[in-house]
Order: structure tokens, then sequence, then C-alpha cells
């Protein structure tokens, strides 16, 4: 009986220090990626040495595959618990909740962390297929928050296709929340979980539903035909790669090999990998910023449009040229990948971009075109809205055509998660 009571406490102490380096190892790599994680510094933040993790992962990839399992847990979770809720604003209201709740655990030093899903695509194809899968399941949980009481989720056609972006814009308001709450205090965040709710239920247009874009012109952020130039080339090759395999997959072999060029070649125009990740930020902002000058500033001699419209027309340019252009913007969770020095500048220029559509609402809200919002909190969920939107590639290519596909996608943001287009009701 001894013998079996101590294996008993041998096998809780090994799970408790495993899930102790797994931790660790969710925090080093929200910090500094999968690349910047080594076993040394998680070592270090266990108080082991780099054998002893061994004992735990014999191998990198292992342990990244265990930090993804332990963040997929804690999302299944919240998405079954909040889908068990009676109708779709008490779904939405809990899902919500239990990401502020656990950000505000994890100030107050709880250590279980959940970890950017990012690089799940840069895994060995055998390790990734079951994660990707089991984010499918999340997906489609969440995609069952919008129907009406006793909805299984299992809605057909349009209705299915609305609920998938429905999903889509959520989830990633939802991964996004953790990289700007820094800016906010604990005290502040059920002020902000109400103002999400609010934003995502109702969504931004004074007048429901009122969708009326107008168009931009193109030549300045859209990829020419025939655009030749090798440096061009590379940053379009590269920020395509790195949005589909993240950073560790998008090898300069890859690159070069996508091109027809060789890995000299590469390095004649750029010192190393991380020098065109930073040159694909700054061109993608570029791009970003260019949309929404256009927007706010292209009609001025017309004598200008609401708020509202000058919103929505970057917005849907934006979301087109993340759906159909040769050259996507580049996702900001390749921003782990960066060294600290450079990573400070993009996230500096990535919060200029929020605050010009935080000022654009503004704007909105002081001519009554725009509902009576919090236009920082609006800005936060615009931008990973915006960012995502490439992920929906595949579901914009089977919409009828590209204007629906845009208007399904940015409804979300147009009237909220609940209301249905006039077609689709």
């Amino acid at each position: 009986m001894a013998g079996r009571g101590q294996a008993k406490g041998e096998t809780r102490r090994y799970e408790r220090r495993r899930e102790d380096v797994i931790h660790a190892a969710s925090a080093l790599i929200n910090e500094f990626g999968v690349k910047g994680t080594t076993f040394a510094g998680l070592a270090r933040a266990v108080g082991l040495n780099a054998t002893s993790i061994t004992y735990y992962f014999d191998r990198k990839d292992k342990l990244v595959v265990a930090v993804y399992e332990a963040t997929l847990d804690w999302l299944e979770d919240a998405a079954r618990t909040a889908a068990a809720e009676a109708d779709p604003a008490a779904r939405l209201r809990a899902f919500i909740a239990a990401h502020v709740a656990l950000r505000k655990r994890i100030r107050d030093g709880e250590k279980g962390l959940i970890t950017s899903l990012s690089e799940i695509r840069t895994l060995d194809e055998e390790a990734q297929a079951p994660l990707l899968d089991r984010y499918g399941r999340i997906v489609q949980t969440v995609r069952g928050f919008f129907g009406g009481d006793g909805d299984d989720g299992r809605r057909t056609g349009p209705q299915r296709a609305l609920d998938t972006a429905r999903a889509h814009v959520l989830l990633e308001a939802m991964f996004w929340w953790p990289v700007w709450a820094l800016s906010y205090s604990v005290n502040d965040f059920a002020r902000l979980e109400a103002r999400m709710f609010d934003i995502l239920s109702r969504g931004l247009a004074a007048n429901a539903g009122e969708w009326a874009p107008r168009a931009l012109d193109r030549a300045e952020w859209r990829t020419q035909e025939g655009d030749g130039d090798t440096v061009e080339a590379f940053l379009r090759s590269a920020t395509v790669m790195i949005n589909q395999r993240g950073y560790r997959g998008a090898s300069v072999n890859r690159i070069a090999s996508a091109l027809g060029v060789t890995k000299g070649s590469f390095y004649h125009h750029h010192e190393a990998k991380d020098d065109l990740v930073f040159e694909c930020f700054e061109k993608s902002y570029d791009r970003l910023s260019a949309v929404q000058i256009a927007a706010r500033d292209g009609d001025a001699s017309a004598g200008g449009s609401d708020g509202w419209t000058r919103i929505a027309s970057a917005l849907a340019e934006l979301i087109d040229l993340q759906f159909r252009d040769p050259t996507p913007l580049l996702r900001t969770a390749a921003l782990q990948a960066l060294p600290m020095g450079e990573r400070g500048s993009v996230v500096v220029r990535s919060n200029r971009l929020a605050n010009r559509f935080a000022g654009m609402i503004a704007d909105g809200i002081a001519d009554g075109s725009v509902r009576a919002v919090d236009p920082m909190v609006a800005s936060q969920i615009i931008m990973p809205a915006l960012n995502g939107a490439y992920e929906a590639r595949a579901w914009a290519a089977r919409q009828p055509d590209p204007a629906t596909a845009v208007r399904l996608y940015a409804w979300t943001l147009c009237a909220g998660l609940f209301a249905d287009p006039p077609e689709r009701g």
C-alpha cells in the first residue's frame, strides 16, 4: 500500500511539474514566439536545469504542441460554457466575460496562460492536423452562438455563411483583446467588457444596417499587374508565406523557391529574414494608412460624406484587399518573431492606425452617423477583424460575388452580431 501511495504521489508531482513547464512555456511563447523560446530560458523560469526539461518533453515541438493543447482546452471550455446559455446575447456576453476574467486572473498572478495559436501551421502536418481539427470544432461551437433558442448551430446556406463570418470576427476580437488590454488597468475591465459587448452586439452604424461605401482609388495600395520589381516580389512572397505558414514555416528557401530565385538573391536584398519581416510590416501599414486617409479625406473637395460612410469605405476596401489582392496585409501574429527592439516600433505604428480609426469613429459620433460607442474600444475591434480577414479568403471565394463577401463580413461591424442583412432575414 505504501508503494502504491508513493507511486500516486510521484505521479501527481510529475503532472504538477509538467503543468508548470507548460505554463512557463506559454508565457515565453507569448513574449518571444516559438523561435525565441528555448529550453534554457524555460528551465530558468521554472527553477530547473535544461536537462531536466527533457524529462517532461524530449523535443521542443512536443512542448509546443502541449502548450497549444492547453490553450485549446481553455478555449473549447469557454465556448461550450457560453453555448449553454439560453440565447445569442447571453452566449456572447458569457464568451466575452470568460476572456476578460482570464486576463484579470493573469494580472493577479495566475500561472496558466493561453497562447497565440498563430504558429500552429509551422508544425509538422502530423502534429498540426489534430490541433486544427480541434480549432475547427471550436469555430463550429461559436458559430452556433447566433441561432435562436435551442438552435443546434447546424444552419445551412447563406445563414451558415453569415454565422461563419460572425464567429470569425468574434474570435479574432478575443484573440486581440490580451494585446490592447495591456493599456488598461484591471479596474477598467468591467467597463471594457460592457463596451465590447455593446459594439459586437449592435455594431457601429447609427442607422441600423446602413452600408453604402464609396469606391476608392486603388492605385496606391493594390498590387499592380506586371509588378515585377524584385524587392516588391520578395515582400509579396514573404507576406503570403508568413500569413499561411507563420514565421518559422516561411523559410528563406521557401520564399526564394516561390519566386524561382536563389538564396543568394534573397541575401543580396536583405541581410536577414527579420529585416524582411519588418519591411513587410512597414509595407502593410503604409497601405492600410493610405486607405484610411483616402476614405477620410478623399472626398473633401466634393463636400465630404458622413463619418460612417468614410469608415465603411475604408472597411470595404481593406476587406476586399485581404480577400483578393495578391499581396495581403501581414498578419499581426508575425509580431512575435521580430526582435524586441524592432517589435516596439511596429506596435507603435499599429496603435497609430487604430487611433486613426478611433478618430474617424469620433467624427461619426459627432455628426450622428455612428452610434455613441467608445471609439478606442471600437477601433480595437476593427483592427483584428481587418487583420484576420485574410484567413477568410476561402470563405469569401465561396460567396456569390466579391461585393457580397465583403458586405457579409463587414455586417458584424456595421449592424452587430445578431442582425441579419435584409435579404438574409
